[in-house]
């Protein structure tokens, strides 16, 4: 499982998915709007999905935890 530290208060999902290189640009994680994407268990559309401390994504069998240190 990767992890994510945050470096605010929250990320967005689709900055996210291109911090942990699950994707290269913006552009590619347009993907979430084909539901390929799970927050927390459950299936996300939005790439502008604020991620907190302790979120879980799924995506293409790869997990990232985002945490707060």
């Amino acid at each position: 499982m990767a992890k994510i530290v945050l470096r605010e208060d929250f990320i967005k999902l689709g900055q996210a998915l291109k911090a942990a290189k699950l994707v290269g640009s913006g552009v590619e994680a347009k993907m979430i709007l084909d539901g390929k994407v799970k927050v927390n268990g459950q299936v996300e559309l939005q790439r502008g999905k604020k991620l907190y401390d302790k979120d879980v994504v799924s995506f293409a069998g790869e997990t990232i935890e985002i945490v707060k240190e």
